[in-house]
């Protein structure tokens, strides 16, 4: 019998890779989304007469018309991302997160799926790594910190480690599991991260072009490998919870040379201009992925200028392309 499984989020960017990964396994998916952010594009068409789509704000709770039946996995992916959108509505951020994960949770108390996959963020440990209570790679049992919990940026780790702790306190009946995303890309990523960023204004030509903390360094992870390794998560057997990170530990690169590498795919050498930090973001992320390695036997398999490649080539040919 086809593994039943629910997608919130499913049509944003992390979602619909998501999706697209569980149809080819057989699976029978419903999709839940506001289309905030993940929209019907043709990506999403592609898939849409394979899966049930269900239009719905999570900031409501769930009653019975909406979903019916049990679930085998339940991946809870819907939240507000981006630094903008923390920066210029942390209450939005912290109110629609939390309350996402509190309905989603409550539902999931009436009709427990066998496991549930909640999304979370490297931003969980960024404020420990800044404050040195521990080493990199930052490692999934760092302290929670946070150097300024007034600060806007500060919504969205706060709502992220709300959302574990209410996970890992739900009903024992499912087996939780939970993914700190750790800076991953791809197609249809949006326009809010750094590489999309980087891509967009390359392709208008920006000259000279701004690099804010060219000495920020990330390890970026593509997509495809962080979907490997979500699934493999959502499938590990164990009956307690777990808590993993996502990412590439291998490829760990500043931002003026990425800058440098989607020069080289653009085939252009704009002048640099080298700019100050964003307010409150980390010098260094990088994480410890002896989780990952331990009990998913993961390991990252698409190199950085691979992934940049694809990656630019997608936005080239979609210049409109808009997803979480």
């Amino acid at each position: 019998m086809a593994e039943r499984v629910l997608v919130t989020g499913g049509a944003g960017f992390i979602g619909l890779h998501l999706v697209r990964r569980l149809l080819a396994d057989g699976a029978e998916v419903t999709v839940l989304d506001d289309f905030s952010r993940g929209r019907e594009d043709s990506a999403l068409l592609e898939v849409r007469d394979h899966v049930t789509v269900v239009p719905y704000d999570l900031r409501r709770p769930i009653d019975s018309t909406h979903l019916k039946g049990d679930w085998d996995t339940v991946y809870h992916l819907a939240a507000v991302v981006g630094v903008a959108r923390a920066q210029q509505r942390p209450a939005h951020v912290l109110r629609t997160n939390v309350l996402t994960t509190v309905n989603l949770l409550d539902w999931c108390e009436r009709h427990p799926p066998r496991t549930l996959f909640l999304s979370s963020t490297s931003e969980v440990a960024d404020g420990a790594m800044a404050l040195g209570l521990s080493s990199f790679p930052a490692s999934e049992t760092v302290p929670f910190a946070v150097p300024d919990p007034h600060a806007p940026r500060a919504s969205y780790a706060l709502s992220k480690v709300v959302s574990e702790a209410l996970a890992l306190h739900a009903g024992k009946d499912t087996r939780m599991r939970i993914a700190r995303y750790h800076n991953v890309y791809g197609a249809r990523m949006g326009h809010s991260h750094v590489i999309p960023q980087f891509i967009d204004r390359l392709q208008r030509g920006e000259n000279p072009f701004r690099v804010y903390g060219p000495t920020q360094t990330r390890s970026f992870c593509h997509v495809d490998d962080a979907i490997d390794a979500t699934v493999a998560l959502a499938r590990l057997p164990h009956a307690d919870p777990r808590v993993v990170n996502i990412g590439n530990d291998q490829e760990e690169i500043a931002a003026i040379d990425l800058a440098r590498l989607l020069f080289d795919l653009a085939g252009c050498r704009p002048r640099l201009e080298l700019l100050a930090p964003p307010p409150g973001s980390p010098q260094r992320r990088l994480p410890d992925l002896s989780a990952a390695r331990r009990w998913l036997d993961y390991r990252p398999r698409v190199a950085l200028v691979d992934g940049l490649r694809r990656t630019f080539d997608w936005y080239t040919e979609n210049a409109a392309g808009e997803a979480r």
